[in-house]
C-alpha cells in the first residue's frame, strides 16, 4: 500500500495511546506513518516550515522520537499544519485512507470516549476513522479478537473487507455480531409446536442467512476464523459488551445525499464510541 495511516497528535496521553496503535498498524500493513499536529498562529506560536522541529510542540517531538526508536523501519513524518483539528484530520485522511484520533472525555462523564473533535472526524471523513482511548497505563486497551457489526440482509462490502483484513493482519478470529429483532409471536401452526420452539427455528434461520452472507468473505480469508452470532438485543449493547478484549470494533457509517456533520452517527455509532472498551473503527459506505 502506498498510503501511509494518519494520527493525529497533541502531546496528551490519549493521543498518544492512539500514535501507538497507528503505528503499529503501520508497522502490520506496510505503510509509513504520518502524525499531524494542528495548530497556527493562533495558539500563540508562528508557524514554522513543514519538517522544522521548533514548530512542533515538545510533547508531541518525545511521541513523535519514541515511535522511531520501536520501530526504526518504520517511514515517519511529522508535521503541524493550521486550520480546524476537525477538518484538518479529516482531509488529511481523505488523501491517505485512514485516520487515528486518541479519545476525548466529554464535560464530566469520564466513561464516555471521544468528544466533538473525534465526532466530527468520525462522521465527516471519506476514509475509515479509529478512535483509539488509553487505559489506566496509557496504553491503548485490547488485544483479542476483531468485532464487527453488520446487517445481514443488507451486509457492507467496505465494513467487512476491513474488518476481515484487520483480523487477518492481527492473526485473531472475527467476530460478527448482528443485532436482529424477532416477532414476538403469537405463531399460528397447523400442528401444536411450542413457542419457544418457533422462535428459535426463527433465529437458527437468521443465523444461516447470516452465514450465507459471509460465504464469499470466507472464501477471500480462509486464514481468519469467523464466529457469527445473531443476537436479538439493541445493537450497541451488544457491541459494547463484545468490546471487552476485543483488539478492535468495526461499525460502518452511511453516508447518504448531502446530509453533513455528527447525525451521520446513529444511535448505535454514538453508543459503541462512547462506551467501547476497545479501539473503534468508523467505516464509511454509501
Amino acid at each position: 500500500m502506498s498510503h501511509s495511516v494518519v494520527v493525529g497528535i497533541d502531546g496528551s496521553e490519549q493521543s498518544t495511546a492512539a500514535a501507538a496503535w497507528a503505528a503499529a498498524e503501520a508497522d502490520r500493513s506496510g505503510r509509513s506513518l504520518r502524525m499531524i499536529h494542528v495548530g497556527g498562529p493562533e495558539d500563540g506560536r508562528p508557524l514554522r516550515p513543514e519538517g522544522v522541529d521548533d514548530g512542533l510542540p515538545s510533547a508531541v517531538l518525545s511521541v513523535r522520537d519514541r515511535i522511531a526508536a520501536v520501530l526504526p523501519g518504520l517511514g515517519l513524518s511529522c508535521e503541524r499544519i493550521p486550520g480546524s483539528p476537525a477538518h484538518a484530520l479529516a482531509a488529511a485522511g481523505a488523501r491517505e485512507g485512514l485516520i487515528v484520533l486518541g479519545s476525548r472525555g466529554l464535560g464530566g462523564f469520564t466513561g464516555l470516549l471521544v468528544g466533538s473533535v473525534g465526532l466530527r472526524v468520525a462522521a465527516d471523513a471519506l476514509c475509515p476513522v479509529v478512535l483509539v482511548r488509553a487505559d489506566a497505563d496509557g496504553e491503548a486497551a485490547g488485544a483479542g479478537d476483531v468485532v464487527v457489526g453488520v446487517q445481514g440482509d443488507r451486509p457492507c462490502a467496505e465494513v467487512l473487507a476491513f474488518a476481515f483484513e484487520q483480523a487477518a493482519r492481527r492473526g485473531v478470529s472475527l467476530r460478527v455480531l448482528e443485532s436482529r429483532s424477532l416477532p414476538a409471536g403469537p405463531y399460528v401452526t397447523k400442528a401444536p409446536v411450542d413457542q419457544p420452539e418457533i422462535r428459535g427455528a426463527l433465529a437458527e434461520a437468521e443465523l444461516v442467512r447470516l452465514q450465507d452472507a459471509l460465504a464469499r468473505w470466507r472464501d477471500k480469508f480462509p486464514q481468519v476464523r469467523v464466529e457469527a452470532e445473531v443476537t436479538s438485543r439493541h445493537a450497541g449493547g451488544a457491541l459494547v459488551d463484545a468490546s471487552r478484549g476485543a483488539s478492535l470494533v468495526v461499525l460502518g457509517r452511511r453516508t447518504p445525499g448531502r446530509q453533513v456533520g455528527v447525525s451521520r452517527l446513529g444511535s448505535v455509532a454514538h453508543a459503541v464510541l462512547h462506551h467501547a472498551h476497545s479501539p473503534v473503527a468508523v467505516v464509511p459506505h454509501d
